[in-house]
């Protein structure tokens, strides 16, 4: 597919908006012997994956939101440029009918170890600023395929949130000398009450500041800046903590449960980015039992976030929460 994306700055907001029409032909929830992300077992219905053993699989996402290969932005009203950067597929397993959280440790471990090497490679390419792995899981955060997937997007600034996170973080550094995340996970360690895994270099924790009900962030105890910058025994315990968070909230819900999942790390722009910490956020939509708490108008309007459940509470039922780390 020829995708031509664009972006247009937003005056208000002091922001790019990217527009990408193409994706509105995406594949939408197939039925599963249609999936594009199946494995290719027919010569005359071809899927994006050829036949084959595999254990994780990346290539190009056909609807990209943004191109290596855009050109020629309209000129409008407002500043325009081409909508340069690169978008990925990342599939976690061949096995339609798991989840990442199901996975083996093992596996989880060569997953994180892909998204590093993965952060690595674009983040060569010049015109990337900043690479961004993700996942979006369940139809109620918008999913479009149901096999177990996320995805890479390599951008071309710095995107607003992690931009905002990374201002304080280096206002905090230059102040105190020390790294707010770690100062942050310092915290935790001690409080405890909001603990869901402490490890010897792995924390998960529900942030005292969650925004969503479940929200939780994990993160090496080092202030590593990428994932590509984690050792092995780190890299190990991340998927070890990222499994028992996902399993815990399953279990609470007795079913598969949605969220959208995000890594922070460090830009690509080619400076020095002492104060980054590479870490994972969740954002869970599930306010209370059987619940769906959406972005509504202080959220989406204001950007003031109002959460009507405590942390300390939330964090307090998923410690309650038994798993089973062999499943």
């Amino acid at each position: 597919m020829d995708a031509n994306p664009h972006l247009r700055w937003h005056p208000l907001r002091g922001e790019w908006i990217t527009y990408a029409s193409h994706r509105q032909d995406r594949t939408f929830l197939p039925p599963p012997e249609y999936s594009p992300l199946a494995p290719s077992n027919d010569p005359n219905f071809p899927t994006e994956l050829p036949l084959g053993d595999y254990e994780v699989a990346v290539f190009d996402n056909l609807f990209p939101s943004l191109s290596l290969s855009s050109h020629d932005a309209p000129k409008l009203r407002v500043p325009t440029r081409s909508g340069t950067g690169h978008c990925e597929v990342v599939v976690f397993t061949q096995d339609a009918n798991t989840s990442l959280g199901r996975l083996p440790v093992s596996h989880i471990d060569l997953l994180i170890e892909v998204w590093g090497e993965r952060y690595t490679e674009l983040g060569k390419i010049p015109e990337i600023k900043y690479v961004m792995p993700f996942e979006n899981r369940g139809v109620e955060v918008g999913v479009t395929l149901h096999h177990p997937h996320g995805q890479i997007y390599a951008y071309p600034v710095v995107p607003p949130i992690p931009a905002k996170e990374l201002e304080q973080q280096k206002a905090y550094l230059e102040q105190h000398g020390r790294g707010l995340l770690e100062d942050m996970i310092t915290d935790e360690l001690q409080d405890a009450r909001r603990m869901i895994f402490a490890g010897e270099h792995v924390v998960a924790f529900v942030p005292i500041c969650a925004r969503y009900s479940y929200e939780i962030w994990i993160a090496p105890k080092r202030a590593a800046p990428s994932l590509a910058a984690l050792t092995a025994e780190e890299r190990r315990e991340l998927a070890l903590a990222l499994k028992t968070v996902l399993l815990k909230y399953d279990g609470l819900w007795n079913k598969p449960f949605p969220y959208l999942m995000v890594i922070h790390q460090a830009p690509t722009d080619g400076n020095d980015h002492p104060e980054a910490h590479v870490h994972i956020e969740i954002y869970p939509p599930y306010r209370t039992q059987n619940k769906l708490k959406y972005l509504a108008g202080t959220e989406i309007g204001a950007g003031f976030f109002a959460s009507d459940s405590l942390p300390e509470e939330k964090a307090r039922e998923l410690k309650a929460i038994l798993i089973n780390l062999e499943s």
